[in-house]
């Protein structure tokens, strides 16, 4: 993939939606290119954060180590972003992202990721919404699965 595809595709993630493309050409540039195989773990839930993954191309899954076992809670596809809670915040992963299919991803390393936040600020308040998005979708989610399992306790 050419750099000039790299930089079209980053354009259509919300996150670099309103920034100049010269400057996403220099994000481009300065991250690594890495290519995953079906299986393999792009991260790991519980490591230490530091880079965030932006899928070029192919899919991964989202798991979630629980006492009973590992849970699939989601899918993501190209211009997803991944690994940018563990980096903002200095938590663990929250999750194990693995590659469901060949899939190319941008890393972005912590520094490189702060000093774009840092310099376009519109980055960070897109961030912001983004991360909002989630989290207005896991708490619909809890509701959801508090609501099936008060049913199953009632026998309904």
């Amino acid at each position: 993939m050419s750099l000039k595809e790299e930089v079209e595709i980053l354009r259509q993630i919300p996150l670099f939606a309103k920034i100049e493309p010269s400057k996403i050409k220099l994000l481009a540039f300065t991250s690594e290119r890495l290519t995953f195989q079906p299986g393999d773990l792009l991260c790991r839930q519980g490591d230490n954060g530091d880079a965030a993954y932006f899928i070029m191309a192919g899919e991964a899954d989202v798991i979630v180590d629980t006492p009973s076992g590992q849970i699939k809670v989601a899918s993501l596809g190209k211009n997803d972003v991944v690994g940018e809670i563990a980096i903002l915040i200095d938590v663990p992963r929250t999750a194990t992202i693995r590659a469901a299919t060949e899939l190319t991803a941008l890393k972005i390393t912590k520094d490189v990721f702060f000093r774009m936040v840092t310099e376009f600020p519109e980055m960070a308040v897109e961030m912001m919404r983004v991360l909002a998005e989630r989290l207005v979708r896991t708490t619909d989610d809890l509701q959801k699965a508090k609501e099936n399992l008060q049913r199953a306790e009632n026998g309904n």
